[in-house]
């Protein structure tokens, strides 16, 4: 089957499309012909080696984490799906990846697609969907009334946890481009920044939750738009102990981390805030409740642009410029 695979790290020709053996499906896993992947920022860093500490693969490995498609054979031990189900995934941290005619992906890691969505757009949701449900549901717990920031709002994550937070009940302050602001809006945003023309830390107060999606020193400087009892949950960086501990990192990397975290941790406790590091993880279970918020048009997906299986590198290129309005997604043919 062809797929589209790392050969090495640190090179841009050294991913390319290659012919791959067919799959045979674990006990617990489900073998999915791919309809659409889903693109997301992780997948234009992992090929340049910037995980390598973190993410395990064994080369040369199959790019991209997200999916839409159809099972075509389940494991011995596959209860949840049939051949046949269409469903959705984030293959993320598993080892494997979606950018391929066929994927495997874990019993647990998978749902059922909403009938509602077509895969394009099925596709566009797991990561973001994913990430942003962990974050503002499972660590910041946000609740009714509470302001949450969530940074690059028109971005593929800022569109998806715009919607989830207010779903939650929240109200969101966002930035975004002159040219983005009625999409934003239209998502729900009540306070919007144009960063073209202000410093977000300049116009925004008294927020109980940032979602960190900008590298950079936006953290940093989220910092001054909290209130006492607030949080930080950032999915950029920099790691903390508690990723290091959950990865089964030895003493001296956790020491790293401290060191890389120490200054946003103080700066956070200052204000009586805390500050946490993200790293999503599949789960099929949330996928599905997600799928639920997606089949009553509660969430809604935000694509930007679509393109064929053969031109998947470019979409990973158009994807790093960082000016998509939603998510990029490959079409499978």
């Amino acid at each position: 089957m062809k797929a589209l695979v790392l050969k090495r790290y640190g090179r841009p020709d050294q991913v390319q499309f290659a012919e791959i053996p067919r799959l045979v499906p674990k006990p617990d896993e489900i073998i999915v012909r791919v309809h659409a992947v889903g693109l997301n920022p992780i997948d234009t860093l992992i090929p340049k080696g910037t995980f390598k500490p973190f993410l395990w693969f064994q080369l040369p490995a199959t790019l991209g984490s997200d999916l839409a498609g159809v099972v075509v054979e389940a494991g011995s031990r596959v209860t949840r799906f049939k051949a046949g189900d269409a469903v959705f995934a984030s293959l993320f941290d598993t080892g494997t990846g979606s950018l391929a005619e066929y994927a495997a992906v874990s019993e647990n890691a998978a749902a059922l697609k909403p009938a509602n969505l077509d895969f394009v757009q099925a596709a566009s949701i797991p990561m973001v969907g994913l990430t942003s449900w962990q974050a503002l549901k499972d660590r910041a717990r946000v609740k009714p009334g509470q302001r949450v920031f969530i940074p690059a709002g028109s971005g593929g994550i800022g569109t998806f946890a715009i919607q989830l937070a207010k779903h939650l009940g929240a109200k969101v302050g966002t930035t975004t481009s002159t040219g983005n602001v009625e999409l934003v809006r239209s998502l729900g945003a009540d306070e919007i920044v144009d960063y073209k023309k202000q410093e977000f830390e300049t116009v925004l107060r008294d927020y109980d939750v940032v979602l960190g999606t900008v590298r950079g020193d936006a953290v940093n400087r989220s910092v001054g738009i909290l209130k006492s009892n607030s949080s930080i949950v950032s999915l950029v960086g920099p790691p903390d102990v508690a990723f290091g501990r959950a990865r089964g990192m030895n003493g001296f990397m956790k020491f790293v981390l401290r060191l890389l975290s120490g200054k946003i941790i103080r700066q956070a406790a200052k204000k009586g805030a805390t500050y946490s590091f993200l790293w999503v993880r599949p789960d099929g279970t949330q996928l599905a409740e997600i799928g639920k918020l997606l089949a009553v048009e509660k969430i809604r997906p935000v694509i930007d642009k679509v393109f064929p299986f053969e031109q998947a590198k470019d979409a990973l290129a158009y994807l790093e410029k960082g000016r998509a309005k939603g998510k990029v997604v490959v079409q499978m043919p």
